[in-house]
């Protein structure tokens, strides 16, 4: 059966025909369709899928499911897998129960991340196998393959999708979903699922004499694909194996192709390129993982063989594409390069940068405390909608999630004498906010949280989580109250208050900015986008002829308010907020009744 499906529906439509009976995993941009096309898709059949509260649970949940008999999934974007990395390292010495994939969807180019690390090197590093799709279908056909080789050899798998493999639409030969094959039930065996130093050790021994069968068993997958040609080769993996195809169809060259799509790398096939050609270009999206094997493999098997990769052809940061691999191979056979060419619409579209969403709730927190705390205060952020109000001088830091509080309690012991207010989302506090809050409490930091709580997952597209009273799946369950939690690790005032209500916001603001410890505020108003989809009708402002033309309201940076000649305009972006009228000096923006 054949079905146009975005690449990570695909590899929900893989897990569904691989019978998993568990699914758990912290949203993140490129992989979050994948959690949301399962439950979509799931209908029936036994299977649990959650939103944990972050990545390192998802995994050790997706552990614990797999050693109780149930093929299980684990899915996160790149950086959390740095949060997972702790039980990641250690899950392959303790090894599987029924079959663990491991889905990092990476982003090169960093389209919505703060990095863009090479998962492909955790792999190697935890010494599991890694595979790296090229399109949809490979996307679902990996996955599959990826659960049964996790059981063949007693360890988890990784499966490697990239931006344009997890948002691309392709057709999909699939199946239908079957049930999950698990035993349900948990065969206590302390030597091999208690890592204590005396049983790590032969553990880490079994490990390692197992990859020689790993590295044969991949050899032959049907991923790794050579075609010897002419005597100058290719080496492409993953995507960029089919930006290599295209180009060298494009440029009409009769060059040997190996085409990688699983790690540990296939040596014999890259022995045999090696000893027929004279020359290798090898294209790799981020890190030299296969261009380092090749420099090795080619020290023994043809050590004059011309290499070129990254750096001087192949960009080792940024994503790849047909054309810079089309001039990869133009520059190394001394053809003409091709140019790449504006946009259509370039000369037409101003640039614009990411912005807040007109009526958004974190914009009316961030004008409230930076009137309260002043310019000289310091302002460590996070990972978040809100990183995007940088532009308003309240985003000092932003390192990575939950960074936010312990930054804020190292700047203050670092010495620093001014007001400072960290700030994080609600789904990011409940991720990794937490143990910043129970250390800056501890350890006795004069510092103001702000928690900004919409009461969703925004940026990653609304997700559930446990401040929210949802699960993944739609149903209700227990609702953390910040306000307890808070407490509970030690905050010392505890402010609640409404961003849309200026004034009692800014009040909050001074009680906390004045408190001698630590304080912490909640800005509490759902999503916009969210209640709008929710059916919410908003409120409608406009503005009177009393505008001086002060531009006080434009400089809130609000996209519903522009100027129009020398007077401010509330256009149809508006969604009823009603912030810009509580700050208009001359009290010029009114709400329109009826």
């Amino acid at each position: 059966m054949r079905e146009y499906l975005l690449g990570n529906t695909a590899i929900a439509k893989g897990l569904l025909e691989a019978g998993i009976g568990l699914a758990a995993g912290y949203p993140g941009t490129p992989s979050s369709e994948i959690i949301e096309s399962l439950v979509e898709l799931k209908g029936d059949l036994p299977l649990h899928i959650e939103w944990s509260v972050n990545e390192k649970v998802a995994l050790e949940v997706a552990a614990g499911a797999s050693w109780t008999g149930a093929r299980a999934a684990a899915t996160m974007k790149h950086v959390g897998l740095n949060v997972a990395a702790d039980p990641f390292m250690t899950l392959a010495y303790l090894g599987v129960g029924a079959g663990l994939l491991v889905i990092c969807a990476d982003d090169p180019s960093c389209h919505s991340s703060q990095n863009e690390q090479d998962s492909r090197r955790y792999s190697q590093f935890a010494s599991i196998p890694c595979l790296d799709p090229a399109d949809p279908q490979e996307a679902r056909d990996m996955t599959i393959y990826g659960l049964e080789l996790s059981e063949r050899f007693n360890i988890p798998v990784m499966l490697r999708p990239t931006t344009r493999v997890s948002h691309a639409r392709a057709d999909v030969e699939v199946n239908g979903g079957r049930p999950s094959t698990g035993e349900g039930h948990f065969v206590k065996n302390p030597a091999r699922r208690v890592a204590l130093p005396s049983h790590a050790r032969p553990l880490h021994n079994e490990l390692l004499a197992k990859q020689p069968a790993i590295e044969e068993e991949l050899e032959s997958c049907p991923w790794n694909q050579l075609t010897l040609r002419g005597e100058t080769g290719v080496i492409a993996t993953g995507i960029a194996g089919l930006y290599a195809e295209e180009a060298l169809m494009d440029l009409d060259l009769d060059h040997s192709l190996l085409r990688v799509g699983g790690y540990p790398a296939p040596k014999r096939l890259i022995r045999r390129l090696l000893e027929h050609v004279s020359r290798l270009l090898v294209v790799e999206e981020l890190e030299p993982v296969i261009e380092e094997q090749v420099l090795m493999l080619a020290g023994e098997t043809n050590p004059s063989l011309d290499i070129l990769g990254k750096e001087e052809h192949i960009p080792r940061w940024g994503e790849l594409d047909l054309l810079a691999v089309k001039n990869a191979l133009a520059r190394m056979n001394g053809l003409e390069i091709e140019q790449r060419g504006p946009l259509p619409a370039a000369k037409m579209l101003p640039p614009r940068p990411p912005a807040l969403c007109p009526g958004c709730s974190h914009r009316a927190t961030y004008y409230a405390m930076r009137r309260v705390f002043g310019k000289k205060a310091i302002y460590p952020s996070d990972i978040g909608c809100y990183t995007m109000a940088v532009g308003m001088g309240t985003v000092d830091t932003c390192l990575c999630m939950g960074a936010s509080i312990s930054i804020a309690s190292g700047i203050r012991f670092g010495g620093e004498g001014e007001g400072i207010c960290a700030s994080l989302g609600d789904s990011t506090f409940l991720h990794s906010g937490m143990t910043g809050l129970l250390n800056a409490a501890y350890n006795q930091a004069r510092i103001t949280v702000t928690i900004l709580d919409n009461s969703t997952t925004a940026m990653t597209g609304h997700q559930p989580h446990p401040g929210t009273g949802v699960t993944a799946t739609g149903q209700t369950t227990v609702q953390i109250s910040l306000e307890a939690l808070a407490r509970a690790l030690g905050a010392g005032l505890v402010e609640s208050v409404d961003p849309n209500d200026l004034e009692g916001t800014m009040e909050g603001f001074q009680r906390a900015r004045d408190y001698p410890g630590l304080s912490v505020v909640i800005a509490r108003q759902p999503c916009v986008i969210k209640a709008r989809r929710g059916g919410a009708r908003p409120r409608a402002f406009q503005v009177s002829d009393e505008c001086q033309g002060c531009r006080i309201c434009v400089e809130y940076g609000c996209p519903a308010i522009e100027f129009d000649g020398e007077v401010a305009r509330i256009n149809n972006l508006c969604t009823g907020c009603g912030v810009c009228a509580q700050i208009c000096p001359a009290s010029a923006i009114k709400e329109v009744k009826g």
